[in-house]
C-alpha cells in the first residue's frame, strides 16, 4: 500500500508550496500536475528562480520577439516576462485560492532586489507589481532588511498582500511582526477590508546551518562539532514560538476581531545543502499547523518517497531550541554576526541573480532583433 506522505503533511496543517516557477512548468502541465497529484497549493519565486527559468530561453523566445518588435526596453521586457508567468500561475491556482478562502492558491513575486536598501522605491515597485499582475492571489515579496521593514507597513496599509522574505534572526522577525501589525492598523484606518489582506513571513532555514556549521568546523572542538546541523531547526522553532506569543496579545485580538488574517510563518530554503543530513529534515522536523513550507521539487519528491511525517514536531520545543543557541554562544559562535552575514549575502545573491537575468534577456533581445 502506497503512503501519501505529502498528503499526511497537508493534513498536519502544512501548506505545501513549490519553490520554483517557469514558463515550461506552465505550458507543459507540470505545475497543474503538482497541484493535482502532490498537494501543492502555492508557488514562490525569486530572482534566482527567474534567472534560471529565462536562461533556458526557448519558452520565452516568442514573447521576447513580440516585445522587441514593439520596441520595449530591457526592464520592460523583464517585467512583462516575469509578471506574465506569475499572472498565469495565479490563474492556475485560482480554484485553490477560492476553496481556501484566500489562504492558499498564492503566487509570490519579488521586488527588484537592487531596491533592498531603498524604502520609497521598494514601496513604489510593490504597488506597481500589484497593479501589473492584477490578481487577488498574488503576494508581493519584500525583503526584511532595515529599509524593507517600513516598506512592509506602507504596502500592507495600501491593502496589498505581502510575502516578507529573507528573514534570518528572531530579532528581525519581531520587527517584521510589528510592521505587519502596524500595516494592518493603517489599512483599517485607510478603509481597507482586513479580511482581504494576507501575508506570510519567510524564514530562511538551511542557510543558517550552512553558515553556523562552517564556523563550528573552524572552532573544531568536540563540543562545537556536536552542535552541527542543529541551529537551523532550532531557529525556526524559536520563530514559531514568537509567532504564537505575539498572536496571543490583545493587539492581535483586536485586529482579528476586525477580520484580519494571521501572518503565517513560511519555511523557505528547505532544500538540504549538506549531504550528511537527511534530505527531508527541514520538512519533517518542522511540522506544525498553519505554516507554509515552500520546497524545491527535489525536496518535495524526497518527502514523498521517504519523509517521516509523525505529527507536530515544533510546538512546545522553544526552551529546547533556546538551549541550542545558548550552547552555540558558549562555544564561541557570534550569533548576531551570523545573521548579519546571512542577510548581506542573501541580498547580494539575489542582486547577482537579477544581473544574470538581465544579461540573459539582453542576449535574447539581441537575437530577436537580428
Amino acid at each position: 500500500m502506497t503512503t501519501d506522505r505529502l498528503g499526511q503533511l497537508s493534513e498536519a496543517g502544512i501548506s505545501i508550496w513549490l519553490d520554483d516557477l517557469s514558463r515550461q512548468r506552465l505550458v507543459s502541465g507540470n505545475l497543474a500536475a503538482l497541484i493535482r497529484d502532490k498537494h501543492v497549493v502555492g508557488v514562490t519565486t525569486n530572482p534566482t528562480i527567474f534567472a534560471n527559468a529565462l536562461s533556458n530561453g526557448e519558452a520565452y523566445d516568442e514573447q521576447v520577439r513580440e516585445l522587441a518588435a514593439r520596441g520595449a526596453d530591457l526592464d520592460a521586457v523583464v517585467r512583462e516576462l516575469t509578471t506574465s508567468d506569475v499572472r498565469n500561475a495565479a490563474d492556475l491556482f485560482r480554484d485553490v485560492y477560492n476553496a481556501s478562502n484566500g489562504v492558499d492558491g498564492r503566487v509570490s513575486i519579488e521586488v527588484d532586489p537592487r531596491l533592498a536598501k531603498d524604502t520609497d522605491r521598494t514601496v513604489a515597485e510593490a504597488q506597481d507589481l500589484w497593479k501589473t499582475v492584477d490578481r487577488p492571489n498574488v503576494l508581493i515579496k519584500i525583503p526584511a532588511t532595515e529599509e524593507g521593514i517600513p516598506a512592509i507597513t506602507r504596502v500592507l496599509a495600501e491593502g496589498i498582500s505581502v510575502n516578507v522574505t529573507l528573514i534570518f534572526s528572531i530579532e528581525r522577525y519581531r520587527a517584521v511582526i510589528e510592521a505587519f501589525f502596524a500595516g494592518l492598523e493603517q489599512a483599517k484606518a485607510n478603509g481597507h477590508n482586513l479580511a482581504g489582506i494576507h501575508s506570510v513571513a519567510s524564514f530562511f532555514v538551511s542557510r543558517v546551518d550552512s553558515e553556523i556549521d562552517k564556523r563550528l568546523d573552524a572552532i573544531g572542538s568536540d563540543e562545537a562539532k556536536a552542535l552541527k546541523g542543529k541551529a537551523a531547526i532550532a531557529n525556526a522553532v524559536l520563530a514559531y514560538s514568537l509567532f504564537e506569543n505575539l498572536t496571543g496579545t490583545d493587539r492581535w485580538a483586536a485586529l482579528a476581531a476586525d477580520g484580519a488574517n494571521a501572518q503565517r510563518p513560511l519555511w523557505a530554503s528547505t532544500g538540504v545543502k549538506d549531504p550528511a543530513y537527511s534530505d527531508t529534515q527541514y520538512v519533517d522536523q518542522l511540522v506544525v499547523a498553519d505554516v507554509v513550507n515552500t520546497m524545491p521539487e527535489k525536496t518535495m519528491d524526497a518527502v514523498a518517497d521517504h519523509g517521516e511525517i509523525t505529527g507536530d514536531t515544533v510546538t512546545g520545543r522553544g526552551a529546547q531550541a533556546q538551549e541550542v543557541f545558548d550552547q552555540l554562544t558558549a562555544v564561541g559562535i557570534d550569533i548576531d554576526d551570523v545573521f548579519v552575514v546571512l542577510e548581506t549575502e542573501g541580498v547580494e545573491k539575489f542582486e547577482k541573480s537579477w544581473s544574470d537575468l538581465l544579461e540573459s534577456v539582453t542576449g535574447q533581445l539581441d537575437k530577436a532583433k537580428g
